[in-house]
């Protein structure tokens, strides 16, 4: 394994070479010049003589000057290092999806400046083209949503069996725009920090089911609340959190056979859960799922494939988790203690 540089290690261990030259030097001089001030004596007493007045007037006066300059030099070393030890903790604590994030530079030593500015030049373009790419995705998804509002009209003016699949792919279409929507949404909002709200998880699983559960029992399936008595006021934004627990129903609906049921659970440790009758899926098929663009295996062909994606980045800027517990096939939306 390759050792990092440390600059610190480096900057002590040249003050440390530097002194003990140094030192050396001064002692052979001042050797050199009691050699000829104790002429007068034999030379092994002018030795003992020479080193009891370097002793008395050279080394300890240098131990005792030394030793307050190497305390002071080392907590100036130290110092120096504490705006970027601040600046990587403030960059560890800041959010992914934080816009707008800069180091500041005003706070670091004259030779890390160059490098700050890089990294915030860095930041700046990542969030021009993050906010590019947001802003075509808004635009895309608000373009289509006319004509295919226009399209559903005239399909639903016709009656023949082959209009049923047309009419599905079109359904099918919206969800993709809606969901691109509502992604762009979420970057916007937590670029811009909105402030959330307290909101009752019991009050969202409600209305969410509520919503929902003509679909399903449309689709002959059966659709239960089970809201603890206990369920939390959380800090949190209400349509997020409404749109996270809509996606995790929508896909247990696409797993879950006919006569089946999906349960909906509100947990008093901050909890939304949904179980369905579906073959489960592992923490590793979780993690490929929550990438944009992935399906799960068993999900249907007119899913969009951003619901799971979808859920995962609120729950992100939520603070929160999406996990799952293959053993009871449930997916659940774990937000911070409140």
């Amino acid at each position: 394994m390759t050792q990092r540089r440390s600059v610190s290690r480096r900057l002590r261990r040249g003050l440390g070479i530097i002194g003990l030259i140094g030192t050396v030097l001064l002692l052979a001089a001042v050797a050199f010049f009691y050699s000829f001030t104790f002429t007068h004596l034999d030379p092994q007493a002018a030795m003992m003589r020479a080193i009891k007045e370097m002793l008395e007037h050279v080394a300890l006066p240098l131990i005792v000057l030394l030793v307050p300059v190497t305390i002071m030099v080392l907590r100036v070393i130290r110092q120096a290092f504490v705006p970027l030890a601040e600046a990587a903790a403030e960059i560890e604590a800041a959010r992914g999806h934080e816009r707008g994030f800069r180091i500041d530079a005003s706070q670091m030593p004259a030779e890390a400046v160059p490098f700050t500015e890089a990294v915030n030049d860095l930041l700046t373009r990542l969030d021009e083209s993050a906010m590019r790419q947001e802003a075509f995705a808004a635009d895309v998804a608000h373009e289509l949503r006319t004509p295919l509002a226009l399209l559903s009209l005239e399909l639903d003016r016709l009656h023949r069996d082959d209009a049923v699949r047309l009419k599905t792919d079109v359904a099918a279409m919206r969800r993709l725009i809606d969901q691109l929507m509502l992604l762009a949404q979420i970057d916007a909002e937590a670029a811009a920090q909105i402030a959330p709200e307290l909101v009752s998880l019991a009050d969202v699983a409600s209305d969410v089911v509520g919503s929902i559960a003509p679909g399903i029992i449309a689709e002959g399936k059966m659709i239960s609340l089970d809201a603890d008595e206990h369920a939390p006021i959380v800090n949190v934004r209400r349509e997020a959190v409404a749109a996270a627990l809509r996606n995790l129903i929508e896909n247990a609906m696409r797993v879950t056979p006919a006569g089946g049921t999906i349960q909906v659970r509100v947990g008093p440790d901050a909890t939304l859960a949904v179980r369905d009758e579906g073959p489960g899926l592992t923490p590793d098929r979780l993690r490929d799922l929550v990438q944009r663009h992935r399906r799960a295996d068993h999900a249907s062909k007119t899913g969009a494939g951003l619901g799971l994606a979808i859920v995962e980045r609120i729950m992100s800027a939520h603070g929160g988790r999406l996990t799952t517990d293959p053993a009871i096939r449930e997916l659940a939306l774990r937000f911070p203690a409140p």
